[in-house]
């Protein structure tokens, strides 16, 4: 379970990364919308585990997460120009793909194919 010092760490450089990929994520990724669903820190605040979500050029997720790990260094190093002032350290960034919607989607279609199906009567008698 994450401290309240982690969360608030979390929150700040959640909204920090939103705003550098709303201005400069088109430098990265041209025509895809990044979204960071969910930042994770470690207790000593020395890794940031950042979850991603692609909009728009959904055909190929893992290069495009190839793509912001290959400009991880550059990002950290606008983040911190940021955050400078609010922290000691500048964490290391590790991105992930964040795959929540895809299991969503997977278990509706279950849901869904499970409510067509007829229903067996059942059979205990009381």
């Amino acid at each position: 379970m994450e401290s309240k010092r982690q969360q608030k760490f979390a929150g700040v450089i959640q909204e920090d990364l939103a705003a550098i990929f709303q201005r400069e994520g088109m430098n990265y990724l041209p025509n895809t919308l990044v979204t960071i669903t969910k930042v994770r820190v470690t207790p000593d605040l020395a890794i940031a585990r950042i979850f991603l979500s692609f909009f728009g050029n959904t055909t190929n997720v893992q290069q495009s997460l190839q793509t912001i790990k290959l400009h991880a260094s550059e990002i950290r190093y606008k983040l911190g120009a940021r955050i400078k002032d609010q922290v000691r350290i500048i964490p290391q960034l590790e991105f992930f793909v964040d795959d929540t919607s895809e299991y969503v989607e997977r278990m509706d279609k279950i849901f869904d194919k499970i409510s067509k199906e007829e229903r067996q009567p059942d059979t205990e008698a009381e």
